[in-house]
């Protein structure tokens, strides 16, 4: 859950998040770097008076200035196509959950249990209970196991919607006739908390997401009670 003032991304709870954390540090840097050096060359640029002929007329330093940006492409892009194919690929899940979009809710398809299926609709302002968060909490939320492959097929039954949850790392198109796939795997239990990431219409902002992540001992009791 982000804290108020907040300017970095939430705490990774799934590996493809971490992997994603570090990505953006590592891309951050190099932004930082090149940003620096602009700065620099412009404070000289515009502090010197003298200017040295043979360094603008140079052969070595158009060479330079135009294979170090190539350098720096190849150092953003090798990183950010492994994660790409990490986070598209599904590795043997041990269950799977479908997520389907509405106007204006998520209702939720456990495929391995038999009628196991409910709708999540945003909980009302006047019912919100001391601690619970205003346009994130839900009335029943998406129980799933830790330390577990799960995938997450995410579809639509009207518009275009979108299944995100930020700090797991979690983000697909539920699009209407298109079934999209992503694997969850999280590592530690939880409430992460999402929001529908596209805009689908007028009640585009009462789509809230809320996973409670629990060890399979507790994942098996609360299936057993609502079978």
């Amino acid at each position: 859950m982000a804290q108020p003032s907040q300017s970095m991304m939430q705490d990774a709870s799934t590996p493809i998040m971490e992997e994603l954390s570090f990505f953006h540090d590592h891309t951050l840097m190099i932004i930082i770097l090149i940003s620096s050096m602009v700065l620099y060359i412009i404070a000289l640029m515009l502090t010197t008076k003298l200017t040295h002929t043979n360094v603008t007329d140079a052969q070595e330093v158009e060479i330079i200035w135009t294979i170090l940006p190539a350098i720096i492409l190849i150092a953003i892009a090798l990183p950010s196509l492994r994660i790409l194919y990490v986070m598209d690929e599904v590795y043997d899940p041990s269950m799977t959950m479908k997520a389907l979009g509405h106007q204006w809710y998520w209702s939720y398809e456990y495929t391995d249990f038999e009628k196991l299926c409910f709708d999540s609709y945003m909980t009302p302002t006047s019912d919100l209970l001391p601690g619970e968060f205003r346009l994130l909490e839900v009335d029943n939320r998406v129980v799933l196991p830790t330390e577990l492959p799960i995938r997450v097929l995410v579809t639509s039954e009207d518009v275009l919607h979108s299944w995100a949850v930020p700090s797991l790392g979690l983000k697909t198109d539920a699009i209407p006739g298109r079934l999209n796939q992503i694997t969850l795997l999280a590592t530690r239990p939880g409430l992460y908390y999402g929001q529908c990431s596209e805009i689908c219409g007028a009640n585009h902002s009462f789509m809230p997401i809320v996973l409670e992540l629990v060890p399979y001992y507790h994942f098996q009791t609360w299936t057993v009670t609502l079978l």
